[in-house]
């Protein structure tokens, strides 16, 4: 079942949860009808039909599909939506190794080999990605994977796995950051310096559960506070 949120200036982040982990996967989508596919989870045929019967529903021109990190639950739709929209794959470049690595994705830990092709573009902090007249700034975020980012637009972020409503993500899976002892500090460290930084209207969209506001997490999450 898909979600609409509304952001700012007609942008639009549409919602499905797919999946194993029970991920979100995001449409964002601006009045021109560009979009980008953020955290295609699942390649299971009926989660990606939903996916390709909403963009066509919407009359969408996606341009990227975006993973915020590279565990399986947020990239194993990646090959087959590739396949049928014709559009190049981004994600962090410290992360683009776990895509075609079931060791270094963590898959292997679940009792599943999940790959899918070496991304076609590698992200950076600070540099934009573009959404018709909008932009979505790339802001890297290490702690639950060495190379996670969130997305930051006008008004709302998404947060991948760094950060949820009332949680944060987990720091103790392997690639974490470079497996580390220091990760959860690490995570710590993105979120207030990186994402506590954003006003309190700002709309988090997270990579699991529900959608939630900077402001409500400075004031009541309890690993923040």
């Amino acid at each position: 079942m898909w979600t609409s949120h509304e952001l700012a200036d007609g942008l639009v982040a549409e919602t499905i949860v797919v999946g194993f982990a029970q991920a979100n996967c995001y449409i964002v989508r601006e009045p021109g009808g560009r979009a980008v596919v953020i955290d295609p989870g699942s390649s299971d045929p009926a989660e990606v039909k939903a996916i390709l019967n909403r963009i066509e529903e919407l009359g969408l021109n996606v341009e990227l599909i975006v993973n915020t990190h590279g565990h399986p639950d947020h990239m194993a739709g990646n090959d087959v939506l590739k396949q049928h929209l014709g559009v190049p794959v981004a994600i962090h470049e410290l992360d683009a190794m776990k895509l075609t690595d079931p060791d270094r994705n963590g898959s292997t830990l679940f009792g599943m080999e999940i790959y899918v092709a070496p991304p076609d573009r590698l992200l950076r902090d600070d540099e934009t990605i573009a959404l018709g007249e909008h932009e979505l700034r790339v802001v890297h975020t290490p702690g639950h994977s060495v190379g996670g980012i969130v997305l930051v637009g006008d008004g709302f972020v998404v947060t991948g796995d760094t950060l949820f409503a009332g949680s944060i993500g987990r720091s103790d899976l392997p690639c974490a950051s470079e497996e580390s002892s220091i990760a959860y500090e690490d995570l710590i460290a993105s979120i207030r310096e990186r994402l506590m930084t954003l006003p309190d209207e700002t709309i988090a969209l997270p990579g699991h559960g529900p959608v939630t506001t900077i402001g409500r997490e400075r004031r009541t999450n309890p690993y923040i506070r």
